[in-house]
């Protein structure tokens, strides 16, 4: 069972996304801030990261860097779930290592085919 690290400063999302993957067998994990989503990739090596990008602190962009450049976790898959949809946020993110990048509210069949499909290979 793959096990997917959501990085969003919103306890609500991150409710709706661990329902949605739970509801789909993914294991999952939450990190409130950037910071603590860089540590939490370290610390857990996780299958995959669902990465937000407006947060306090250290945003997600900076924290998919980070996650990225790192030989530790440079090999996780992050996809970027924002409210975000301007085409220059979504080109910025792709830039930063993401794999992909979706906009809230997140469409459940999307996100679980995208995920399988990185996850695949």
């Amino acid at each position: 069972m793959a096990r997917i690290l959501i990085v969003d400063d919103s306890p609500t999302e991150i409710h709706v996304l661990k329902t949605m993957l739970e509801k789909h067998g993914f294991d999952t994990a939450s990190a409130e801030s950037g910071e603590k989503g860089v540590e939490a990739a370290k610390a857990e090596k996780p299958d995959m990261i669902l990465m937000d990008i407006v947060m306090p602190g250290m945003n997600g962009f900076q924290a998919t860097r980070q996650i990225s450049n790192d030989d530790e976790t440079k090999d996780i898959p992050i996809i970027i779930v924002t409210t975000k949809d301007q085409e220059t946020d979504r080109v910025w993110g792709l830039r930063q290592g993401a794999k992909d990048y979706l906009t809230k509210p997140v469409d459940e069949k999307i996100l679980i085919e995208k995920i399988n499909a990185l996850l695949a290979g």
